[in-house]
């Protein structure tokens, strides 16, 4: 039967889902989510200053939306209002996170995993920022889905 459901961000956890090295400085992207099943995952998401992502799709549509912050998307400054949407099985990215960092809140409706879409020009972009992938933090996924994480 269908229900209405209510959380509040206050009292969910942060999962690190993806961190980055720059000199001594770890950047980090921060999630909560807010609702995650097959249908949906909502969540909200701050990215540290600096933090990078590299361009990629996601296995559903997915909706981002800045709250506080900036980011480039690919050549897009997106500031606070900015609404994005990624229809399922385009790319978009690499995104990198203002100097103040960057909220957001995100809704994929379907398969939340992404896939990379330009590897080589990430790892391009790391170098040339004196930047390294680290290792991807761990996290606790629902029993009913696998974690795909490469890069």
């Amino acid at each position: 039967m269908p229900e209405v459901k209510f959380r509040h961000a206050d009292e969910e956890t942060w999962h690190e889902v993806r961190a980055l090295q720059q000199g001594d400085r770890r950047m980090s992207v921060w999630e909560k989510w807010l609702e995650f099943t097959p249908k949906f995952l909502c969540l909200y998401a701050r990215w540290d200053p600096g933090m990078m992502i590299h361009k990629h799709g996601h296995n559903s549509d997915h909706i981002l939306f800045v709250l506080q912050g900036e980011m480039t998307c690919g050549d897009v400054r997106c500031t606070k209002g900015m609404h994005i949407t990624l229809e399922h099985g385009a790319a978009f990215g690499p995104f990198i996170a203002g100097p103040e960092g960057v909220e957001l809140f995100e809704v994929m409706m379907g398969d939340p995993r992404s896939w990379p879409a330009d590897p080589e020009g990430f790892e391009a972009l790391l170098a040339e920022r004196g930047v390294r992938k680290l290792p991807n933090p761990p996290i606790e996924l629902p029993d009913w889905l696998e974690d795909t994480r490469t890069t």
